[in-house]
C-alpha cells in the first residue's frame, strides 16, 4: 500500500500506464488477427493489404516497449511467408 504522497502518485501513474499499454497491446494483436483471418480465408490481396496496415502499428509498439523487437520481427516474417505461400 502506498503511504507517502509521492508513492500514491507513482501508483496512479503506473496504473494509468498499464491500462494504456494494455490497450495498445490489444490493438496490435487485433491487427495481427485480421491478417491471419485473411490468410485463412485464402484471400492473398486482402491479407497483403491487412499486413501493410498492421506493420506500422507493430513497429510503433516495439518503439514504445509494448512488445519485444524480435517477437514482432518474427511475427511479421511468418505472416509474410504465409501470404507468399498463398500464390
Amino acid at each position: 500500500m502506498a503511504n507517502s504522497a509521492g508513492s500514491r502518485k507513482r501508483a496512479r501513474q503506473a496504473e494509468k500506464r498499464r491500462q494504456h499499454n494494455a490497450s495498445l497491446r490489444s490493438m496490435v494483436r487485433t491487427y495481427i488477427k485480421k491478417v491471419i483471418k485473411a490468410i485463412d480465408a485464402g484471400d492473398k490481396a486482402a491479407a497483403a493489404e491487412a499486413l501493410v496496415v498492421a506493420q506500422p502499428f507493430m513497429d510503433s509498439s516495439v518503439n514504445k516497449g509494448i512488445f519485444n523487437k524480435n517477437k514482432i520481427a518474427r511475427t511479421k516474417s511468418r505472416l509474410n511467408a504465409k501470404i507468399k505461400a498463398l500464390a
